[in-house]
């Protein structure tokens, strides 16, 4: 479902968003997560997880919160696009 191309095969990398549907915050971090994505040209998907179960196991309490590969980089707050493509650029550098 959600895929990075690597030179050495593919490998699972998520780019989610956690937070309630109808969240103006959350669609917000959504859209900037997004344009993040596309502006370093990686082969992510953007996903904007609402179902609170999910969430939780994420131990997040506060939204939106930024999930990258499985792990939680931001939380209760809206990341800017430049915000984001510098946490993109530490993340695919590890």
């Amino acid at each position: 479902m959600f895929r990075k191309k690597s030179e050495s095969g593919s490998k699972d990398a998520y780019v989610k968003i956690l937070g309630m549907n109808g969240c103006k915050k959350c669609k917000m971090m959504t859209d900037n997560a997004a344009d993040a994505v596309s502006r370093t040209g990686l082969d992510y998907t953007v996903a904007h997880v609402t179902d609170m179960k999910t969430v939780s196991s994420y131990g997040v309490m506060q939204t939106p919160a930024l999930v990258i590969g499985e792990r939680v980089v931001s939380v209760g707050k809206v990341l800017t696009t430049d915000e984001i493509i510098d946490i993109l650029k530490k993340e695919t550098q590890k």
